[in-house]
């Protein structure tokens, strides 16, 4: 028979979430289920490679309760002979400034100091000491609430943190929701620069607080894990207890098991949707190709529409996603959605409008240094920008037309929206024009209009989205080399 130890090294080994030299933070509150990760974690480092050391965070909601814990947890972790490193955060102002449930913000404020540390470099990986029986409330609370295929994915066993230029609060914009829910953005990707990962899933709570009994080790009870006031507690006391009793005895494993199943499909889902989004989703226009979209089936229907209104920072509901099914079919002309946004058909579009200060967020300036060569995203528009060095006479693939002289650029450009009283002289015309009427002979209106991109040199605009640029900069035919800017997806 396996030990929990061997169990859980297999667990780590099938979902690839550490590696020999990884340096590894266990996140350690002082309950039995984290303290049992950290013994195991020191049970089976020398057998990964790993180089480990705690991590605690204390939430500041039980006074003097909370910082035994935290006082716990260091003792723990020097006995050991480990590096501690702890933070705390007022979690009940948190909750109260943001309008969050004390759980939402001790949630946040949490992993954003795990993203600070893994950001810094003190950490490869941050391992959290969820469980099956995590894994069995959450699917439940989402089946209550209403869930897809998405949701009943629950927590996922590895959650990749980009390596890049975000600040960590960008960061924790984007990844938030997967630091309780799978998400698209990196959820299925394995072996990132840096990770959250989560070896217990597959264990039960009570096997940990046996191993932990067996080795004679202590832990703290957290006295908020009883208070019935929150839901996730009356899942864990008194409706999986009773669903145990009287529906299926193994109701926690054939809920992990479900969400094992909806991970596999939202994996599927995912490369399906990256598939199809580039010939249904105009990125710059904010619209989605009804003849396109409607030849899809239903199903990745739908998931097209998340996936285009996530690119935008709103997250549609169900209801949302079928209002917005029905403006394509001519049930309705417009559909009311969150953050100030709506959806309404223009000829064979199904366009994504702002309003009001969704309006005015999205119309702000914005302006971003890009080195040369180098690469810079705006979000704003939801492109990236590459500065792209092009060797003499490599012109394979390139348009001469873009090509910008590197001798005559600044070291370093800035990627902006157009600013009223610009100019610009495209290759081929007459005289320099004033950038606004350049967009309105394009018909470009609104948001787009405002947010159109140019690069600048100096105080030069040397670049403008669909234009050539100005004989001046223009590299020339046996030159020693050649810069094109070129434009990506996010």
């Amino acid at each position: 028979m396996r030990t929990l130890a061997e169990s859980v090294l297999e667990y780590i080994r099938k979902h690839a979430l550490l590696k020999a030299g990884d340096r590894v933070g266990a996140a350690v509150s002082g309950g039995a289920d984290s303290v049992a990760m950290l013994r195991l974690l020191l049970e089976l480092r020398r057998e990964l490679g790993v180089v480990l050391m705690v991590v605690h965070f204390n939430h500041q909601l039980r006074g003097t309760e909370s910082d035994a814990d935290e006082q716990f947890v260091t003792e723990l972790g020097r006995r050991h002979k480990l590096d501690v490193l702890c933070e705390s955060g007022d979690v009940a102002a948190r909750a109260t400034e943001k309008h969050l449930s004390l759980e939402a913000a001790g949630r946040e404020m949490r992993y954003a100091y795990f993203l600070r540390l893994l950001r810094a470099g003190r950490a490869d990986r941050i391992a959290t000491a969820h469980t099956l029986d995590d894994q069995a409330e959450t699917v439940l609370l989402r089946v209550a609430r209403g869930a897809g295929t998405r949701g009943l994915a629950g927590i996922y066993p590895q959650l990749s943190v980009v390596r890049s230029q975000f600040s960590v609060a960008s960061q924790f914009s984007v990844l938030g929701s997967q630091f309780s829910e799978g998400s698209r953005l990196s959820a299925f990707s394995s072996q990132e620069d840096l990770a959250i990962i989560r070896p217990l899933l597959g264990v039960r709570r009570r096997d940990l607080e046996s191993y932990l009994n067996a080795l004679g080790q202590d832990w703290r009870e957290d006295s908020s894990n009883r208070d019935l006031r929150h839901a996730r507690n009356r899942v864990r006391h008194g409706i999986l207890p009773r669903l145990e009793r009287n529906l299926n005895p193994a109701v926690r494993e054939a809920l992990a098991e479900t969400a094992e199943i909806a991970r596999a499909e939202e994996a599927y889902w995912h490369k399906e949707v990256e598939r199809v989004l580039p010939s249904v989703w105009e990125t710059a226009a904010r619209s989605l190709r009804l003849t396109a979209l409607v030849n899809l089936p239903l199903a990745l229907q739908r998931r097209v529409i998340r996936a285009a209104g996530e690119s935008l920072g709103v997250r549609l509901d169900f209801q949302h996603v079928e209002k917005i099914l029905g403006v394509g079919s001519g049930a309705a002309r417009a559909a009311e959605l969150p953050n100030g946004w709506r959806v309404s058909r223009h000829k064979d579009q199904l366009r994504f409008e702002p309003a009001g200060t969704a309006l005015e967020a999205i119309c702000a300036d914005y302006e971003y240094p890009l080195t040369v060569p180098g690469r810079v995203e705006v979000p704003e528009v939801g492109r990236c920008f590459e500065a792209v060095a092009i060797p003499g006479g490599a012109a394979a693939g390139y348009n001469r037309e873009h090509f910008l002289d590197p001798a005559v650029l600044a070291k370093q450009l800035v990627v902006r929206n157009w600013r009223a009283g610009d100019r610009f002289w495209p290759a081929h015309t007459k005289a320099p024009r004033k950038i606004k009427e350049l967009l309105q002979e394009r018909h470009l209106t609104g948001a787009e209009r405002k947010l159109w991109p140019v690069v600048v040199s100096a105080d030069e605009v040397i670049w403008v989205r669909g234009f050539a640029v100005p004989e001046r900069v223009r590299a020339r035919d046996g030159g020693k080399g050649a810069v094109v800017i070129r434009e990506t997806e996010t």
